[in-house]
């Protein structure tokens, strides 16, 4: 089922759900939109009503200025709201620190599970994140969009050579017309470090959830966020990358949203 709703401060917000039982939300990370999540969704979909949608500035949803990262909670709010005032939360990447950031802020969640948050632990890779952040914040001021990209797939540890091949890419012009959301991505990871103050706030139980063949930071990054909250659990999925296969993520976050 299609629909809309609207934020607080007036935003449509594009939602597909489908499937029947308890609400549960997908949050899709950084270069994506609600479709992204389609195939995990639809492996959850004999268990739960899942609802993904389109974070602002993405896809059909709208995009009202000035940014702020409240908004997106705000927006996230709407989508619980809207799917019966109560839901568990799964975000992946930097849609999991918009899913903490959710739980934290006191949103009625019932359990939020998330993977491969991209937080840095050693201070090098903080500085590179505040090196990113500002040229990214050049980039998009002067609508280099396509540069923006660049800098994203950077981060994300790709190679020249790849990037160029993006670049050649029919799916480029769909990366760079998301390329101003990376702005929002990147405020909702704030300064990149793991944001351990407002994770002791969380007062619902969270599992932080990595792949055995991801680089090695991202499931220490994992384990710290589990680590962090006052009911954090942590697990590692054979074989799965920052990209996890569905039919293995799945059963693992069926089995933790209908514990207890």
């Amino acid at each position: 089922m299609d629909t809309m709703t609207l934020s607080r401060d007036g935003t449509p917000l594009a939602l597909e759900r489908t499937g029947r039982g308890p609400a549960l939300v997908l949050v899709s990370g950084a270069m994506s939109t609600g479709a992204t999540a389609a195939s995990l969704a639809a492996a959850l979909a004999e268990r739960f009503e899942v609802t993904v949608y389109d974070r602002r500035g993405r896809g059909a949803s709208g995009d009202t200025p000035p940014y702020a990262v409240e908004r997106e909670i705000e927006d996230l709010a709407a989508v619980v709201a809207g799917v019966g005032g109560e839901a568990c939360l799964y975000g992946v990447s930097s849609g999991g620190a918009l899913v903490l950031r959710a739980a934290a802020a006191g949103l009625p969640v019932r359990r939020a599970a998330v993977y491969e948050v991209p937080y840095a632990l050693a201070e090098e890779a903080l500085r590179g994140r505040a090196e990113y952040t500002a040229r990214l914040t050049g980039a998009l001021a002067e609508g280099r969009r396509g540069d923006a990209v660049e800098l994203f797939l950077r981060l994300t540890g790709l190679g020249e050579a790849m990037i160029e091949g993006a670049r050649q890419s029919p799916l480029w012009p769909g990366m760079e017309s998301l390329a101003a959301s990376l702005a929002y991505d990147d405020a909702v990871m704030g300064d990149g470090s793991v944001p351990r103050a407002l994770l002791a706030s969380v007062r619902v139980p969270v599992l932080s959830v990595a792949g055995d063949t991801s680089p090695a930071w991202l499931r220490e990054a994992a384990r710290a966020v589990a680590e962090s909250v006052p009911d954090g659990a942590y697990r590692v999925l054979a074989g799965q990358t920052h990209q996890a296969e569905p039919d293995v993520l799945a059963p693992v976050l069926a089995e933790f949203f209908t514990a207890g």
